[in-house]
């Protein structure tokens, strides 16, 4: 009987392991932006924006996140990554019902403003966090955080597909989903972690961007985050464009994409531990580079297809692979080195869109693709600075 007890005992705690716990918060990093993302059109449509207006909402959101990196890096270095991501968690959540509350444009602004400097800081945080995870268990785990981070994105949109079907209104919609994610995912982080000492004495001063070998580190995820944004808003237009495909066709494309980008992150810490960070950035950005010219140099549908999910694949190990030597750099405590190169990221995730529209409209959309192979190509060249420390 009291071996019962102590088993029952027990359970809870082996519940909420390290890995558990830190997937936990990707995974509430995912949902609730992909809440958010779910009940973009409703959002808009209920304060009467424009696609222009929406835009630039959209930015203020980004500037949110970006400037709250080298911030979020210094607080994670100082006070410990585990429990700046919970706080920040707590801020997210309430960032997330302050967009469904917003009465007027002007409070809207400021509450994705609010929204995307907690999204930002959490991201920064968790990876932090993730970082110290992987380097006390002596092998590569950022790759299936990362996984978890889209699995929690999906989640999320489906709350927005079952809360519009039902004709639920946005602020219970984010307010119960919200919670739910947050409670769910906080009780599995809540574990006894102390991490590593930051080197040099103590936290870095906040820097928006990344120095010395740590700038190469940070374009390499710019090349993959410029891919991931070109391939979410431009897929499905070129297949209409370049294929002849029909609208439902199209939107299978990005599909295919996401897919193959998931269930490579599943995989891919198995396959970082055999080969090593570098040969799977050169491996990553070769399958990236491949897939494009397949997509634009046959100009069919299946090639398309089968050139998107090289893509997908490829584009899931770059931003793990990044972040997890951005956190072995030498010279900069993990939160702040995480912190510069998610600039980078997020940079990338900003003009890969704009610029592939730009590049299309002065020569064509198969043309611009071809950007995204050239900068896949640099991620195979340069891929010998993921090597860890």
């Amino acid at each position: 009987m009291s071996e019962t007890r102590s088993n029952l005992v027990r359970r809870p705690r082996q519940l909420r392991s390290p890995w558990r716990a830190v997937s936990a918060m990707f995974v509430l990093n995912g949902a609730l932006f992909g809440i958010w993302a779910s009940r973009i059109p409703a959002v808009s449509e209920i304060h009467g924006l424009t696609p222009g207006g929406l835009g630039l909402l959209l930015l203020l959101m980004a500037a949110g996140a970006i400037l709250s990196f080298p911030l979020a890096g210094r607080a994670a270095d100082r006070t410990g990554a585990a429990r700046v991501t919970r706080r920040v968690a707590l801020a997210y959540v309430l960032g997330l019902v302050l967009l469904a509350l917003a009465p007027t444009l002007p409070l809207l602004a400021a509450a994705l403003f609010v929204f995307g400097a907690a999204h930002g800081s959490m991201d920064v945080a968790m990876n932090a966090w993730a970082s110290e995870v992987e380097a006390r268990a002596g092998r590569p785990m950022m790759s299936s955080f990362h996984a978890m981070f889209s699995l929690g994105a999906g989640l999320g949109a489906l709350s927005g597909y079952g809360a519009a079907s039902i004709g639920a209104d946005i602020p219970l919609h984010f307010l119960v989903a919200g919670s739910v994610s947050a409670l769910l995912t906080l009780y599995m982080a809540q574990i006894p972690w102390v991490g590593s000492p930051a080197p040099m004495g103590g936290a870095a001063k906040p820097s928006l961007l990344p120095r010395g070998p740590l700038l190469v580190v940070g374009f390499i995820a710019f090349c993959g985050a410029v891919g991931e944004g070109a391939m979410a808003d431009w897929s499905a237009i070129f297949l209409v464009l370049t294929t002849g495909a029909t609208e439902a066709d199209a939107a299978l494309g990005f599909a295919v994409f996401s897919v193959a980008m998931v269930a490579m992150r599943l995989v891919g810490d198995p396959v970082v531990a055999r080969i090593g960070p570098v040969a799977a950035g050169r491996l990553a950005g070769a399958s990236a580079s491949l897939g494009a010219l397949i997509a634009v140099g046959f100009a069919s549908y299946g090639a398309a297809m089968v050139g998107f999910a090289l893509m997908g694949i490829g584009y899931a190990l770059v931003m793990p692979l990044a972040f997890s030597r951005a956190a072995s750099d030498p010279d900069l405590p993990a939160g702040a080195a995480i912190a510069s190169v998610a600039t980078f990221g997020y940079g990338g995730i900003l003009i890969g869109p704009p610029m592939i529209g730009v590049t299309a409209e002065l020569l064509s959309l198969p043309a611009a693709f071809l950007i995204l192979a050239a900068l896949a190509v640099f991620i195979v060249v340069f891929s010998h600075i993921l090597k860890r420390n």
